[in-house]
């Protein structure tokens, strides 16, 4: 640990001077750093090429800088390399946030991650605790700031902390007390040199930890097996597939030999699902949650908005139209398994190019999809591998934005005469920011097309 990041350890809210410390990118995270270090008596300046000082004329500040703090979604473009250049040390808000915590409170940490699966995990990790009498909120990327979270002190036993790859970035003393990473998949290449590059940084989720703290690892996903010599925490293994410590076997739940549920009643549905579940089940009984407790949560929680959510059915004379929002399917992997999940939907599809290998989805359209409406940067991409596949023309519709989709889908679909069911799947594969400011926005704005569109006549 060099000098300069000692002092900012043991120093936060003394010292002679008042520190200085660079904020480059002024969203949720960087709003709430701020606040952070003005508890802790530093004295910031904030850079943002659209609403604060442009990384351009940031650079002349850079000598009086004790720290610099970068936002998850920055690149690691010029004003960066000038920042590393001179040995200025480069931070997360996850760290200063972690710093300040583990010097004010006892709260412990979950950490999750994953390519797919982190937020239901996440989210329903604090749900099941709360539901146990014990105080845990949800942070991280899920969408409260860790760094908002910290400065209420004591008030949560456990933070619940789904992380990027982008968060896992610029870490050094982040320590977790549980961690996880619920598996991994090629996405984010636009980010990363290669895929090792991406998985290698999702296991900065296990940094520091020692043989007292735990991790919890899927033995089904041969990437993570790959890199376990790189995990320091005590290992519990989890699998669908064999019988582990958390484990499927013979309909039955387990927990190190013991039994847990009968999983029949889950109201959480899917293989996908599963999996998350014994994420859940295994921290749970982590930390002590009795069987009942976890029986009730399971049987009773529902999905989360934007995830496989089935939130609105239109009926004609003789057709049921279900529509399906997955916003939240943003890779690859994760809209695959939404297709397999329906027989022969309408996929609306596309989004951020992330320079992603497109061969899975394609084979998976080509096999599974009824017709595929693509939108955003990604769709002229997708509509050229889907030709070279031999994917009939006729049925891919290259319109470019989800409200001209929906209002081709309107006039093709509301007056249709046959006797079969429809399911039109919003699954993008891709992240939204291209045309959204999230996938929340994205999905809400096709909930709120499809209501107006296919409005129900008395």
């Amino acid at each position: 640990m060099d000098i300069l990041y000692y002092k900012f350890l043991i120093e936060v809210e003394g010292g002679n001077k008042m520190k200085k410390a660079m904020i480059y990118g002024e969203g949720i995270s960087g709003k709430s750093v701020k606040e952070l270090l003005k508890d802790m008596k530093w004295e910031t300046v904030f850079v943002d090429d659209k609403i604060g000082i442009s990384s351009t004329d940031a650079v002349a500040y850079l000598d009086e800088i004790d720290l610099f703090i970068k936002s998850p979604g920055i690149p690691y473009n010029d004003l960066i390399k000038k920042v590393e250049k001179k040995k200025i040390k480069i931070v997360n808000e996850i760290e200063v946030a972690y710093n300040y915590m583990k010097k004010k409170s006892k709260t412990k940490i979950i950490a999750v991650t994953g390519t797919n699966g982190k937020t239901t995990t996440t989210s329903k990790l604090s749900e099941l605790l709360n539901i146990a009498g014990i105080r845990s909120i949800a942070a991280g990327n899920i969408g409260v700031p860790y760094s908002k979270i910290v400065l209420e002190k004591d008030k949560y036993e456990y933070i619940i902390l789904e992380l990027s790859s982008y968060q896992l970035e610029n870490l050094y003393n982040f320590k977790a007390d549980i961690a996880m990473i619920i598996n991994l998949a090629p996405d984010h290449l636009n980010r990363y040199k290669d895929v090792d590059e991406y998985y290698d940084t999702k296991f900065n989720i296990g940094i520091n930890q020692n043989y007292a703290d735990k991790f919890i690892v899927n033995i089904d996903d041969k990437e993570i097996m790959k890199r376990l010599n790189s995990i320091g925490g005590e290992i519990l293994r989890l699998s669908l597939e064999t019988n582990t410590d958390i484990c499927i076997y013979e309909n039955k739940l387990y927990f190190k030999g013991s039994q847990v549920t009968i999983i029949d009643k889950f109201s959480l549905k899917g293989r996908h699902n599963l999996q998350n579940i014994l994420f859940i089940v295994g921290v749970a009984k982590l930390i002590g949650i009795n069987n009942e407790v976890i029986n009730f949560f399971l049987e009773n929680t529902v999905s989360l908005e934007h995830r496989m959510e089935e939130f609105y059915i239109y009926k004609t004379k003789n057709s049921v139209i279900k529509f399906i929002n997955d916003s939240k399917g943003t890779n690859l992997d994760s809209t695959v398994k939404a297709i397999e999940a329906f027989e022969k939907p309408i996929l609306i599809c596309g989004g951020c190019d992330k320079n992603l290998e497109l061969t899975p989805l394609v084979k998976v359209i080509k096999k599974s999809v009824k017709e595929v409406y693509l939108i955003g940067e990604l769709s002229l991409k997708l509509e050229k591998e889907l030709l070279v596949a031999n994917y009939p023309r006729e049925d891919i519709h290259t319109l470019k934005t989800l409200k001209k989709v929906m209002v081709a889908l309107g006039k093709k679909l509301k007056n249709i005469d046959s006797k079969e069911k429809i399911t039109v799947l919003l699954s993008p594969a891709s992240s939204s920011f291209d045309q959204f400011k999230s996938y929340e926005e994205r999905g809400k704005i096709f909930k709120k097309l499809v209501l107006e569109i296919f409005k129900q006549e008395n």
